[in-house]
């Protein structure tokens, strides 16, 4: 009950108006208006295993000469600190970031093509496999589970090795020197450009005196007059609100923003996303909440509730299990990468609405066994033949995939939801089930 108060000060103090991802190290205004860098902002995108560093944006006071610029031209140093794997205080472990490409941009952001456009500011892209730049770190740990939060203070550094100019003018062949070149190592002084996650919208739900953080993506040109797929989004264990970590639930891993492009899920569908961050209480009371999030959100947006889908990551799996079996149909169809075993009871429940569920898991899995996965899949085939459903059909709406080590392409082999998004099919499996 205190965490629940707790929460609901923190709320009404603003939280939710604070800066989610990356946010400046360096305060934000320090103009230099003849010479010298401007500003300096990490563009951050999110990968299969969570969001990274990108690239760098460096504002200059004109338009700079992209013809002097090449990879020599900057250094970018960051954490090799990977939550997944290192302890917190390898944060301060530092290495140089490769640089693959360098032109000038109109604004801090990329350019698809990397070619430069007339603008002060110059895009210094980063390598993304390599290991610099994870921007998720640990939170809070008040058991021996931790939470996770966006670094608030990211230690990205550059440094200028080569003189910048400005276009050419005035038969000066390079340009005017806009900054010379220099070995001061400079911090980001911006608040992070995050590619996707930046389009989410934040929000929370009130029920029972329980406050549900959750975030929600609507697809560009929105119709309220449509029914558009609801993809509900429920995240592992460490990504649950802890007070201070709203929004993380986006940036850990790649399920939440992965619907919003044709290039992860595999189609040209538009898909409202939801993505609720529970405060970790207990499944049960979880999944009750959660529920009504997603009732209430169907009722208040555009949604075909006939094609309301959820995917999972790790323990999200329980609060799926609970929330199908408490209102059987609620979601049309699941995904569950990694996730816990479903209990026979459960099973039984949800086998009432023939609900199609695709259960993935790695061979190899460290921290669920690949058993849970294993028994997850036969408990529903049985229940659902139980049910009356014809045992080749009950194989063909439960279906299970299991990841030897080579199939992730970084060796978490916890985390299934990396090589089960990395397969698009998947993906459109999802969105086909209850479909047009």
């Amino acid at each position: 009950m205190l965490l629940r108060r707790l929460a609901l000060v923190c709320l009404s103090l603003g939280l939710l108006g604070s800066s989610l991802m990356p946010t400046a190290s360096a305060a934000t205004g320090d103009r230099r208006p003849d010479r010298g860098v401007q500003s300096v902002t990490a563009i951050t995108r999110v990968h299969t295993y969570g969001q990274k560093i990108d690239a760098v944006a460096v504002e200059y006071a004109a338009d700079v000469n992209p013809r002097t610029l090449g990879p020599d031209t900057y250094t970018v140093t960051d954490s090799v600190y990977n939550f997944r794997y290192d302890p917190i205080e390898d944060l301060t472990r530092y290495a140089d970031r490769e640089v693959v490409r360098v032109y000038t941009n109109d604004a801090p952001a990329p350019r698809p093509d990397g070619r430069s456009r007339t603008g002060r500011y110059v895009i210094v892209e980063l390598a993304p496999a390599d290991r610099g730049g994870n921007t998720v770190i640990v939170s809070r740990c008040p058991t021996f589970l931790c939470s996770v939060k966006v670094n608030p203070e990211p230690p990205t550094r550059i440094v200028q090795n080569e003189p910048v100019h400005a276009l050419r003018g005035n038969g000066n062949g390079r340009g005017p020197v806009l900054a010379p070149a220099s070995s001061a190592a400079l911090p980001l002084t911006e608040p992070a450009v995050n590619l996707l996650v930046d389009d989410f919208e934040q929000s929370t739900y009130l029920h029972h005196g329980s406050v549900l953080p959750y975030a929600y993506h609507l697809p560009s040109g929105y119709d309220p007059g449509r029914g558009y797929p609801l993809m509900v989004i429920l995240p592992g264990h460490g990504m649950g609100w802890d007070g201070e970590n709203l929004g993380v639930s986006l940036a850990a891993d790649i399920p939440a923003t992965a619907w919003l492009t044709d290039e992860w899920n595999g189609t040209g569908e538009d898909v409202i996303v939801l993505v609720p961050q529970n405060q970790r209480v207990g499944p049960a009371a979880e999944a009750e909440i959660m529920t009504a999030l997603v009732e209430d959100f169907i009722g208040s947006h555009a949604v075909d509730p006939d094609r309301v889908y959820a995917s999972t990551v790790s323990y999200g799996s329980r609060l799926a299990w609970e929330a199908m079996a408490e209102r059987p149909g609620l979601f049309t169809a699941a995904l569950i990468t990694g996730g816990f075993a479903v209990d026979d009871e459960q099973a039984a429940r949800i086998a009432s609405a023939r609900t199609p569920i695709w259960v993935t898991h790695g061979l190899n899995d460290h921290l669920l066994p690949v058993d849970y996965g294993r028994d997850s899949a036969r408990s529903l085939r049985e229940a659902y033949t139980a049910a009356g459903v014809d045992p080749g059909m009950a194989e063909d709406l439960v279906r299970y995939t299991e990841y030897g080590n080579e199939a992730f392409s970084e060796p978490d082999y916890h985390a299934a939801f990396g090589p089960t998004y990395e397969d698009a099919s998947i993906l459109g499996w999802l969105l086909r089930q209850g479909g047009r």
